[in-house]
Formats: structure tokens, sequence, C-alpha cells
């Protein structure tokens, strides 16, 4: 078995000790693609440390094949082709995980474009649906949408009846936003969103992974009863709140973290998506978008394109054959 190590900033590929034993309620996968997440980036930087018990390996989703089964797992067999939602550990030949957490890739799909769904569409579907409790027609903001996430939400709350109002960094990841169904775009570089969200009409929800001063801005284009759910710290863990704006439009402003939930937690929203997200998958309503594949020994260079904001939609590394 081999893994990504981080030994100060470098990443190497090495040899590492293979599963001791295997929970009855577990599966074993042998692991063909991984995918790169921003929560890759901060564990690295090292203020994203792994949940308790997890494994301190990098990587949040795997695709590949089922190796083994725990004595209590149905529904899978060794040879399946699967992809997973992780703790941890998709920087590697091998992974163990809860068998909730995983799922057979959508009906057409390759390996490869499996690897590109569990963990923007997980989270998609857990803020969106679950956090927001979004009903048909409510409109949304969406922040940093070129992103892996940020096409994933595009196309599942477009399908879903949501509008979406979507913001980026430069042009052309915004006309991708545009082709994706976003209905409504702004520029971040130009300056405050607020007025075109505004004459846009108001929204009832924010997915911001930024933070920092975006969330009073936030603010001002929330409608009554709207929700701003939080999921990153791009811009800064300080903000500044109207409370009487709060109060008095009754906003609520909610906290949300994927990886740290429970195993049962992580089991419904799996689920949830394997009743109403995989059939539009599978009928090519809704795909992942996949920026750029690079092989597991050039993850540095895959890393620092992340890091850079060069990527729209996923970017995948490649484990195995």
């Amino acid at each position: 078995m081999k893994a990504i190590k981080v030994t100060g900033d470098s990443l190497s590929w090495e040899s590492c000790e293979p599963f001791e034993e295997l929970p009855a309620d577990h599966v074993v996968i042998d692991v063909v693609w991984t995918a790169i997440n921003r929560a890759d980036l901060m564990q690295r930087a090292g203020v994203y440390p792994p949940p308790p018990g997890a494994s301190d390996t990098l990587g949040l989703e795997v695709s590949g094949r089922i190796s083994a089964t725990g004595e209590d797992v149905t529904g899978f067999e060794p040879g399946d082709e699967v992809c997973a939602l992780l703790t941890g550990g998709g920087y590697a030949t091998r992974v163990i995980v809860p068998a909730v957490q995983v799922l057979p890739i959508p009906k057409g799909y390759s390996l490869k474009k499996a690897a590109a769904i569990p963990e923007v569409f997980a989270t998609a579907w857990l803020n969106l649906y679950q956090e927001a409790g979004l009903k048909p027609g409510e409109r949304m903001l969406l922040h940093a949408a070129a992103s892996g996430l940020g096409t994933a939400v595009i196309q599942l709350a477009t399908a879903f009846g949501n509008p979406v109002f979507a913001t980026a960094g430069d042009e052309k990841k915004l006309e991708i936003c545009r082709n994706l169904g976003a209905s409504g775009v702004w520029n971040r570089k130009e300056g405050s969103f607020v007025d075109a969200v505004k004459s846009w009409g108001g929204v009832d929800m924010v997915l911001d992974p930024v933070g920092g001063a975006y969330i009073a801005e936030d603010q001002k284009v929330l409608n009554v009863d709207g929700r701003i759910v939080l999921i990153g710290l791009m811009g800064g863990r300080s903000a500044e709140v109207d409370l009487g704006v709060m109060l008095v439009k009754r906003h609520r402003l909610i906290g949300s973290t994927l990886r740290s939930r429970t195993v049962e937690d992580k089991g419904r929203v799996m689920q949830a998506l394997h009743r109403h997200v995989w059939p539009l998958l599978s009928a090519g309503q809704i795909e992942p978008l996949i920026d750029s594949t690079w092989p597991i020994e050039e993850v540095e260079e895959a890393m620092a394109h992340v890091a850079e904001n060069r990527n729209t939609g996923k970017v995948l590394l490649r484990i195995a054959e």
C-alpha cells in the first residue's frame, strides 16, 4: 500500500502500513481516482486537522473498486465500481470506509468522472436542502461559483427550481457559470455585488465559503427569512453582523461543515444523493465539471493549481488504472 505523506512543506508518495482489520460495517476500496478539495490545502497548511480517529492522510473522496467487505455489509461485493465520501485517507492506493458512505457509480459513468461527485454534491445537497431548507422557487447567491463545489451547486439548484446568482473572479469563469444555469452573475473584481443582486431581486439563501467582510454584504441582499450558510473562511474568521437587520428580517446565520459529521449523518446525505441526485446524473441532466487530471506523483503541482484559483471545476488525481 502507498499513500501521500506530508513532511513539512513537501509531499511524497511512499509505502505505508496496510490496515490490520476490517470493521464489520466497512468496505475496502482499491482507489483508482481521488480529488483535491480546499480542505486538503487547509489540512496541509496545519489549520484544518482531521477529526479524532480519522486518517491523517489527505483526501476526502475517491472512486475505485471494492476489494473486501465487512461481515455485516450488504449490497456490495468485491469488484463493484463505487465512489465514496471520506473523512480522510483518499490520497492512497487503498482506503477503508463505512459502507453507508459508499455508492455505486452512476449508470454510464467512468471511475474518473465518478471521482468528481461525492464531496461536492454531498456538500451541495446538505447545505441547500438540509441546512437552508430551500423550497422550489427560492433564490440563492453563490460565492466562488466556478469551484468544483460551485459548479455542482449551480446545476443542482437549477435542477430543483432554485435560481442562482453566481459570483466569481473573471469573465471566463462567469460565462461557464451562465452555461451551467446561473441566471445572474457578478465579477467580484468589479467591487461589491450588493446592487447587482438587489436588482436581480434579492435572495433567500447565500452559500458562502468566504466569510469575513462578505457576511455583512450577504445580509444586505437577503430577503425576509433569509439564510446565510457559512462553509468556509477564505476571507477571514471575523465578520460584522447587523443584529438589528437579523432580528427584524428573521435572518439566520448557519455554520456548516460536512467532514466532522457522524457516520450516520454522512450516510443520510449519501442516501439522499442516491435517491434524488443519482437519477439526474445518470440521465445527463447534471454532471460534475472536471477541470484537469494529474498523476498522484504530481500532487504538488495539482494542489498549487487549486491554491492559485486556476481551476474551474474539480481537479482529479489518478492513483491507478
